[in-house]
């Protein structure tokens, strides 16, 4: 395997999410909506006189749909283009800030799979070892692999909950209603989170099938912890936060806060027979560990995403592992691989994530030339958790169908999976209560 091409960026030796470590970081200042910038940073004559009014034409439609806020970032051969709409809290006409930091939501996957995939790289993990043989205190079945753990192959029950094709709900921890509200700062230790996990049945036999579950990637943010004996947030932060000098990227730990600024979320409920709307903004994180804790900004994935696509954060022959899709969901190594046809532009890479109120988009092509980055926030709805479902995805075809097909049909959100042979098993953006 060749080493990284940038010897700035290579992959560090040892010395773990998205422990509480460089929560003190210099937020990047954004730019005005609709500004756009060229990838070196300093723009030129060309990109200042640059407009993208279907860009935020799009994002406008996407507020006037019901969201709150939106916050996109685009970068493709023209420069970098950055804009907001809506408000950054209701009540308050401050539209978001066009590089705030959010709650990036299953994002953090991507993440952590590039640090185990480094972590193979340097011979400490063996990616179709049995996980077992790293984590044995768990008693894991031993036909889970690390390779299932990072492509949702394991079978083993999701933590907050399993929705399955016919409508049937298994429940996790709490996530509606006044009961999460009011326990939303509720400290979970990841390893509790697990032995909850592995005391439901499995979804299938390790292997055999595909269903995203944040179970698997809990576990993956242990391995890393065992085998560097390190946090999981000092290992993101050492490989891939300082080296990509990704200024407004924290891994909070149990921390509540989102500092710097940002835009806010809510939630909707019944208390009483009466209907509240609470600010979300502020939660303990501990229930999402390396599935969906990390607070970012869209520079900062862009930056991230741009620079594992060219090869900068793994070697290539793990890269490819990474882009090998599932033959029934389109996963890959913490990655989605769609192929969006030859019409089109072919594969781009993305994952996304959403929390409660807070929605995340990242998609790149496999060179990383062209991404698309945005932070969405809503008023989470107890009553009826997929009330902004449908504007979610048509937001989803618009900004991909803009930004990679060129305004043109075959957009990511109506591409099949690369390789697909039957509709996944389960939709892990779907904006549900607990879904992440």
């Amino acid at each position: 395997m060749r080493s990284t091409k940038n010897n700035g960026l290579r992959m560090p030796r040892v010395s773990r999410r998205l422990g509480v470590t460089a929560l003190a970081v210099t937020l990047l200042v954004g730019a005005a909506p609709g500004a756009a910038t060229p990838a070196s940073g300093a723009p030129s004559k060309a990109a200042v006189l640059q407009d993208r009014p279907e860009l935020q034409k799009a994002i406008q439609a996407t507020v006037d749909a019901g969201f709150v806020g939106v916050q996109l970032r685009v970068h493709d051969e023209r420069g970098d283009w950055v804009g907001s709409a809506g408000v950054s809290r209701l009540g308050k006409a401050a539209k978001p800030p066009t590089n705030g930091r959010f709650r990036a939501g299953s994002v953090t996957k991507t993440f952590v799979a590039t640090v185990v995939l480094q972590l193979v790289a340097e011979g400490k993990l063996r990616l179709d070892a049995s996980a077992a043989d790293y984590l044995p205190a768990f008693g894991l079945d031993r036909r889970i692999t690390v390779r299932m753990l990072l492509q949702h192959t394991s079978g083993v029950f999701n933590y907050t909950g399993e929705y399955y094709p016919d409508g049937t709900v298994v429940p996790g921890i709490p996530w509606s209603g006044k009961e999460w509200v009011e326990n939303r700062f509720k400290t979970y230790r990841p390893a509790d989170l697990v032995r909850f996990a592995l005391s439901k049945p499995a979804r299938f036999a390790p292997g055999t099938d595909w269903s995203y579950s944040n179970t698997n990637y809990t576990l993956a943010m242990l391995l890393i912890e065992k085998v560097t004996g390190s946090s999981y947030a000092n290992e993101v932060q050492r490989r891939i936060v300082r080296p990509l000098r990704m200024s407004g990227t924290v891994v909070p730990g149990t921390w509540p806060q989102i500092p710097g600024p940002h835009a806010h979320a809510y939630y909707r409920y019944e208390d009483g027979g009466q209907q509240k709307t609470v600010d979300i903004t502020r939660q303990n994180p501990s229930w999402a560990p390396g599935a969906g804790d990390m607070i970012s900004t869209t520079q900062d994935l862009h930056t991230f995403i741009s620079a594992l696509m060219d090869g900068k954060l793994i070697p290539d022959p793990l890269l490819a592992e990474m882009r090998k899709p599932h033959p029934t969901s389109g996963y890959g190594l913490g990655l989605f691989v769609l192929n969006l046809g030859p019409n089109c532009g072919g594969t781009i890479l993305n994952h996304n994530g959403g929390v409660q109120g807070y929605a995340t988009l990242m998609y790149s092509t496999p060179d990383g030339s062209r991404t698309l980055e945005a932070s969405l926030t809503y008023t989470a709805d107890a009553a009826d958790p997929l009330s902004l479902q449908e504007a979610f995805h048509k937001a989803v075809q618009t900004l991909t169908t803009e930004v990679f097909c060129g305004g043109q049909a075959g957009s990511p959100d109506s591409a099949e999976p690369a390789q697909s042979t039957r509709p996944s098993t389960a939709d892990p953006y779907t904006l549900r209560v607990g879904s992440f």
